[in-house]
């Protein structure tokens, strides 16, 4: 096997004598280096990715025929051993060593040799490249450069001398038809193409497609780009010194054809007269006997009976009658009747209404989805909590619940999971469980006391969601029971740009075990057990177990009682400590109910999913509990021990909160991408809160998010609580990651992740976790990995190892590469890309 391998990593194991394995390409415009990848992309001899080429190298050459002969040797001439197989089973050996060598060849990639008719013919793509740039007298020539090569190797150089740029001189039109020309000329501001610019084919192509765009969005029905070209006349004899180029833009009327005539029909601009809306429409009744309505100048088509309300079908439709013919209206009318999750792809289609061919009639047909519809999945899932979990979930979806295009979901979902943590108090190999179920409805409009119309029009696909839901999670933390409701609007103003507004989201979280808190909390619970055994001659002794430790939960809550009430001489700081370790465990043992508002605005403009050249921000601003602070001046409500106000027995959460995503994709080269995200978040407690509830904290560490650490591990600040699950209100976290194909489907990734957790404006008094000024950006750790994914098409399995690089828990001259080893790496296993 090493023998083999050895000799696989020779390149030029497969290259003859008399040829040159491709092993570099070098572009040079003007004598200078060119690393742009569109330029590249037009090579079409590219140098072997090294670990394909080795691969490849791998199989033995004419593996069918040797398998072949080698068979029908062993069959003239069995052996001792081979006496003990079987004829059959020798062919079937041979057929597997033939098919793992054909594997081999086409995973890997046969070495790329040096093609004088390719680089020829690249030259010439180049030279037409530069000639749509406006360099029409530009040289391209190519060389072998064996220099520097090893033997059999060689690279291709490109020379390209670009010679002048043409520019563009006056633009003139020749527009047929007058009513396109007086469209074209309130726009023409917005032309692509202007004087003295360069000449680039780009420019004429983008100003081609804006035109198209313009007229088909202006009532121009059955516009044919091919009416659009452009007469372009230049000198190409670089003596006569000129290179300036008139340009006149044509726009002739539309042909067509009737038998072995052909026509020309000047456009015009069409305008919309009735717009025809069939309401569960099926092709195969056709449109005889419908009965119809009249409703806000639409005609709404029906058989037997409307089941909907004409409103919602006419909010969903943007083509409106007396409107002039807009493409964009057609567009976004599917758009909005597929939100509407009540009817099957619509069909639209536009017919002229009279002789003069001036006026559009539309038909919209409707085919309903069933009314109700029932769901199933299942999962498996590994997070920093389950080392794995199975999840069930299955959904019930009911229609058009009040005739008006609602839909109205319940969705149950469990999980059953296993920990190795708990496998010392439990047998049972699930040993965690996690249950839930929600209740949504959504109306495809905003539902408010005002009419929003004005400014949320039905052009920005408005909604509206109103949900409740209840989780249980058992042998999880703490256990916790949950109730939350919500009352959502969104709209998206544009494309790219998406608005959410949560009304009001109340939740209340109670926790079911407060009592096991320093069973899950392991590092308080040693920190606490550290302070009381240093002080055991004064300390209960029925507060230990037999082995010397506090117990649970008597003995921690004993002693810690006796503590801060001076029964125990402590000293000062393990007065402190202890002071520290109980605050925080009422924190994180106490019942939280939020009831918050918020505002989410993002922006996307990624084009699809093979787009790799784009920017996403998303911004968010919370405020809870500032509608129970108001009524707190009108009700009299409980209050506890610190002056708090209580509803229902629970102190409710008042903060401020805001955070700010960014992440932005670079296409390196062709098949390369640079992915960098950027996170920052706060949340500030005032009022009737002197912290964060867990809930709406932040933690550092996990799959997707600093992959040096597990979930939870990672801070505050430059803490080491190894055992707990760490968090605070404020958060920096940076990703950078660099992505490449490695072998097929199989990708790789190197990344960089930094970031860390902090403790800001609250009640915590531990400095090492505190952000006190610019000075606490040392904290911010740094971990370093590698990562693979393989792509199934409709997901990527992703397998990343993190090294911790910079350590905040360290001792300043210790906290760089402390733990960088496999050793210390984290292993992560995540579903689709980080970010």
């Amino acid at each position: 096997m090493i023998a083999l391998l050895l000799a696989s990593c020779n390149p030029v194991k497969r290259v003859k004598e008399d040829e040159l394995l491709l092993r570099k390409n070098t572009i040079l415009l003007n004598e200078n280096r060119v690393n742009d990848a569109v330029v590249e992309g037009i090579l079409i001899q590219r140098p072997n990715s090294k670990t394909r080429l080795y691969i490849y190298n791998l199989a033995k050459k004419n593996s069918d025929s040797f398998y072949d002969a080698r068979l029908q040797e062993q069959l003239e001439h069995i052996n001792f051993l081979e006496r003990t197989i079987s004829e059959k089973q020798l062919a079937q050996i041979a057929d597997y060593k033939k098919g793992f060598a054909n594997w081999l060849r086409t995973t890997g990639e046969a070495p790329v040799i040096i093609d004088p008719k390719k680089a020829e013919k690249t030259a010439g793509q180049l030279q037409r490249y530069y000639d749509n740039q406006g360099y029409f007298n530009n040289e391209v020539t190519y060389e072998v450069d064996t220099a520097g090569f090893k033997e059999r190797r060689a690279g291709l150089v490109y020379k390209i001398n670009s010679g002048r740029p043409y520019f563009l001189d006056s633009i003139s039109r020749d527009i047929s038809s007058a009513e396109l020309d007086s469209i074209y000329m309130r726009f023409q501001r917005r032309s692509r193409i202007r004087k003295g610019q360069r000449f680039d084919l780009d420019n004429f192509n983008a100003e081609r497609e804006r035109l198209n765009n313009l007229f088909i969005n202006h009532g121009v029905y059955k516009f044919q780009p091919s009416s659009i070209t452009f007469d372009i006349k230049a000198d190409t004899i670089p003596e006569n010194d000129d290179f300036f180029m008139p340009v006149q833009l044509n726009v002739t009327n539309m042909v067509q054809r009737e038998g072995d005539s052909v026509n020309e029909i000047p456009y015009r601009v069409h305008q919309i007269n009735d717009v025809n809306i069939y309401a569960d429409f099926k092709f195969s009744d056709g449109t005889e006997e419908l009965d119809s309505i009249h409703h806000d100048g639409y005609i709404i088509w029906y058989k037997d009976y409307l089941k909907y309300k004409p409103k919602a079908l006419t909010n969903a439709v943007a083509i409106n009658p007396g409107d002039i013919y807009k493409d964009n209206d057609r567009s976004l009318t599917t758009k909005q009747l597929n939100n509407l999750m009540t009817f099957k792809y619509p069909n639209i289609t536009y017919q002229y209404a009279d002789s003069t061919d001036a006026l559009l009639n539309t038909n919209i047909y409707l085919t309903a989805r069933p009314r109700f519809s029932l769901g199933f999945n299942a999962d498996v899932s590994h997070s920093n909590i389950q080392d794995i979990g199975m999840s069930f979930s299955t959904s019930l979806v009911s229609r058009n619940v009040f005739r008006g295009a609602e839909t109205l979901e319940l969705a149950l979902r469990g999980t059953i999971g296993s920990s190795s943590e708990l496998n010392k108090t439990s047998t049972a190999f699930f040993n965690i469980a996690e249950f839930g179920g929600d209740l949504r409805l959504n109306f495809p409009r905003i539902v408010a006391p005002i009419n929003t119309n004005r400014f949320i029009p039905k052009s920005m696909s408005p909604s509206t969601r109103m949900s409740v839901g209840t989780i249980f999670q058992k042998n999880i933390g703490l256990d916790k029971q949950s109730l939350n409701g919500n009352y959502r609007y969104s709209w998206s103003p544009t494309n790219w740009r998406k608005n959410i507004f949560d009304l009001f989201n109340i939740e209340y979280i109670r926790n079911l075990n407060p009592e096991r808190y320093y069973d899950v909390y392991g590092n308080s619970y040693s920190d606490l057990n550290g302070i009381a055994d240093d002080n055991r001659n004064e300390i209960n002794p029925d507060y230990f177990d037999e082995n010397g430790n506090l117990i649970i939960p008597e003995g921690t809550s004993g002693f810690t009682n006796d503590a801060l009430n001076n029964t125990i001489d402590l000293t000062n700081d393990e007065l402190e400590e202890v002071n520290r370790i109980e605050e925080r465990r009422k924190r994180l043992t106490a019942n939280n109910l939020i009831f918050s508002a918020s505002f989410t605005w993002s922006k996307n403009n990624r084009r699809g999913f093979q787009d790799n050249n784009f920017y996403s921000i998303r911004t968010k601003l919370e405020l809870a509990g500032n509608t129970l602070q108001a009524l707190a001046g009108i009700i009299n409500f409980d209050k506890n021990e610190d002056g708090k106000n209580l509803v229902f027995g629970v102190q409710y959460s008042q903060y401020v909160k805001t955070e700010f995503d960014y992440i932005k994709y670079w296409q390196v080269s062709r098949n390369n991408v640079l992915a960098f995200r950027t996170f920052f978040g706060i949340a500030i407690p005032y009022g009737n809160s002197n912290n964060i509830p867990f809930l709406r904290s932040y933690f550092g560490g996990g799959s997707n998010d600093n992959r040096a650490w597990e979930a939870y591990s990672l801070g505050p600040g430059s803490t080491n609580n190894l055992n707990d699950f760490n968090e605070a209100n404020l958060k920096i976290a940076m990703n950078l990651e660099y992505r490449f194909p490695l072998i097929g489907d199989l990708k790789g990734a190197l990344f960089a992740d930094a970031g860390n957790i902090w403790n800001v404006l609250d009640d915590i008094t531990l400095e090492e976790a505190k952000f006190d000024s610019l000075n606490s950006l040392a904290d911010i750790a740094l971990g370093t990995g590698v990562g693979f994914r393989y792509d199934f098409n409709f997901f990527v399995f992703r397998f990343d190892i993190g090294f911790k690089t910079y350590n905040p828990a360290y001792d300043w001259n210790k906290r760089w590469f402390n733990d960088y080893n496999f050793g210390n790496a984290v292993y992560n296993i995540g579903i689709n890309y980080p970010f």
